[in-house]
């Protein structure tokens, strides 16, 4: 008895620790699979012994409101759900009642209220008793209805979602890989949760209805799907639901499981409801479960492979994260080989050793993950040198877990921005070098410094073999390298990442110094501090930059891989000279913005991203938008003009 309640003790510590590093701290201690044994361990000690400490994740759900936004408690508590991953058992919950079926939804609960057919007030679900009050967030939400027709008091539950796509699309504009969201949930969760909606509106959150709490008034004809409906009436998109009975429930999970694949939003999960809304009301709720619905959560397809090897992929903050690479094995419907183990702490818990036998799945069927170790033979050979660069390594606690970073500062892993800057489109121009793929490259010795860039046709074969190439995608890449040669000394220079040297100053450096690269990198301060719009601070990182005999020689080489073709260029007059402006919005008769740049810059005027009380034009073809640029202008009395009104100032 005792040895079982000291499990218990155990468990909770474990449990809750592995919670709060989840969901405050966006790290993982242990897998999705290891978390739902530990808690389900746990629940049977607490129905055998009778006891639930005060303390336990079985009774005590949601993350602590730790935020500065405001909190409001709930006027009726919001509870978890039961769960199973049994269609038996889901057969036994219908009986004889119909039930709604819809996905469960892998992101951030929130209550909204609508009064005389506006958005009163948003919560958070919060600790199920007390949330935060997200009201402004959720006014941004892509796809929620400000207005609606109902004009009583309206309360829904739905759940706040970032699409797998948008989850990959801000997680590749991250530079920083300890600070990528792990998943889109903790994405959302963060977005959701800002103190300045401008960057929950950059997120692209969607909220989707789940339940209708009240609205007085309607006869919802004692219907839960009835309700469904009515709210896409009121303009709300409405999580899938199909009306199911027990003859029928096990053909629909299984529908619902043949649609994973091509779901943009995450999903962990079903939940079934009764429909007769009357009927569940009248069953009540447990302390910690409503007894009018449930939850089922996928049966993890698992299969048994042998670990081949641990694969140490580097990262920009030197941080070296361990992917498990095992024998190829079948899960739903792919084939995998590969699996993130996050760091060293994991390993260890797995007691993760080469050629032990384990077992794999796809957490929510979609990312692959170790289940469990059969032969635990111990973790070692953690390599004491970066595998890039050859540093040394180093293991650190970081947020209660045990990682592994490169000590060399000087690592090409730690510079991919410097990377992605070189070949981008207003440096050297290289089409289709992502920086996945440069990543790549680095990882595999291939680039070392910006002048290999120049002679990828070294691992021709190597790169062809890569996943994600092949022969078509490598005579692309070799032809978009030779044609990135020829391009201009300011791009060179700009493509360097001096710091604060942009392309517009570059430009203005080069031609100061009749683009010539010599007396450029042999500038001194005082020459550069005389050119129009260079500063003591950017005179100053330049020729710091240049007085380091490594990038002056990187300079030297990258002149001998590029052809720079005289400059004739024409005097231009400096119509714009000392003005600053600002492009926003869409296009017409230019091509992108980036060409009205091109023409201001040509004529001696400087474009910036903000409006400034320095700014001395807003560009944008709505005149009359409610954009923030806009606002900012008129506060600040900048004129604000048309595409037309800008060529009819260059014809001046």
């Amino acid at each position: 008895m005792e040895n079982k309640k000291e499990r218990m003790l155990e468990l909770v510590e474990l449990l809750n620790r592995a919670r709060r590093a989840y969901e405050q701290e966006d790290t993982e201690i242990m897998s999705n699979f290891e978390y739902d044994r530990l808690y389900d361990e746990l629940a049977g000690l607490e129905r055998e012994l009778g006891t639930t400490i005060s303390s336990s994740p079985t009774i005590h759900v949601g993350y602590e409101v730790l935020s500065e936004l405001p909190k409001e408690q709930h006027e009726r508590p919001m509870l978890s759900l039961d769960k199973t991953k049994e269609t038996e058992q889901l057969r036994e919950f219908l009986g004889d009642k119909k039930a709604v079926i819809s996905w469960k939804l892998d992101g951030l609960t929130i209550v909204l209220t609508y009064l005389e057919g506006s958005l009163l007030k948003a919560v958070t679900r919060g600790n199920g008793e007390v949330g935060e009050v997200i009201t402004n967030n959720a006014k941004v939400f892509v796809n929620l209805p400000l207005h609606i027709p109902y004009k009583g008091e309206l309360i829904l539950r739905g759940e706040a979602v970032i699409s797998y796509r948008d989850f990959e699309k801000i997680n590749d504009e991250i530079e920083d890989v300890d600070a990528k969201y792990k998943n889109p949930r903790n994405l959302c969760s963060g977005s959701v949760r800002q103190l300045n909606n401008e960057i929950t509106a950059r997120r692209n959150v969607q909220f989707y209805a789940f339940s209708l709490v009240q609205a007085d008034g309607v006869d919802f004809k004692n219907s839960r799907f009835y309700q469904m409906e009515w709210l896409k009436e009121q303009g709300f998109s409405v999580v899938e639901n199909h009306l199911v009975t027990s003859s029928t429930v096990e053909e629909e999970v299984k529908w619902f499981e043949s649609h994973i694949k091509e779901n943009a939003i995450p999903s962990d999960g079903l939940v079934l409801i009764y429909d007769d809304i009357a009927y569940g009301q009248g069953l009540g709720a447990t302390a910690k479960f409503p007894r009018d619905s449930i939850a089922f959560k996928w049966a993890d397809e698992i299969r048994e492979t042998t670990l081949r090897e641990i694969e140490w992929s580097p990262s920009r903050t030197g941080l070296l994260n361990p992917v498990a690479i095992f024998e190829p094995v079948e899960l739903e419907g792919t084939t995998v080989s590969r699996a993130s183990v996050h760091n060293i702490s994991i390993m260890e818990e797995l007691e993760l050793g080469i050629g032990d036998r384990i077992k794999v799945y796809k957490a929510n069927m979609i990312i692959p993950q170790i289940a469990e170790n059969l032969t635990r033979s111990g973790v070692k050979d953690v390599p004491k040198v970066c595998p890039v660069c050859g540093g040394k390594t180093k293991i650190s606690m970081e947020n209660e877990t045990k990682a592994l970073f490169c000590t060399n500062p000087k690592c090409q892993a730690k510079h991919v921005k410097s990377f992605v800057l070189f070949v981008s489109r207003d440096a050297m121009n290289i089409e289709g070098m992502s920086q996945a793929t440069l990543e790549k490259f680095i990882i595999n010795g291939f680039v070392k410094d910006f002048t290999d860039i120049f002679h990828l046709d070294r691992y021709e074969e190597q790169i062809k073999n890569m996943e994600g190439f092949g022969e078509k995608s490598y005579d692309n890449l070799i032809r978009n390298v030779e044609q990135a040669r020829q391009t201009t000394l300011a791009k060179l220079v700009y493509s360097l990442g001096i710091p604060n040297i942009g392309l517009a100053n570059a430009k203005m450096i080069c031609k100061a110094f009749d683009n010539q690269p010599e007396r450029l990198i042999n500038a001194t301060e005082e020459e550069l501090d005389e050119i129009s719009g260079i500063g003591g601070v950017i005179a100053h990182v330049f020729v710091e930059y240049f007085s380091d005999k490594e990038n002056k020689d990187l300079f030297r080489r990258l002149l001998l891989e590029v052809e720079i073709p005289e400059e004739t260029e024409q005097a231009e007059k400096q119509i714009f000279e000392n003005m600053n402006f600002v492009v926003t919005g869409t296009v017409k008769y230019f091509s992108n913005r980036r060409e009205i740049k091109e023409q201001i810059e040509k004529k001696g005027g400087k474009v910036t991203g903000t409006v400034t009380s320095k700014t001395n034009y807003l560009i944008n073809n709505d005149v009359e938008s409610v954009s923030s640029k806009n606002k900012k202008a008129k506060e600040l009395g900048i004129p604000i003009i048309s595409e037309e009104e800008f060529l009819k100032m260059l014809e001046e």
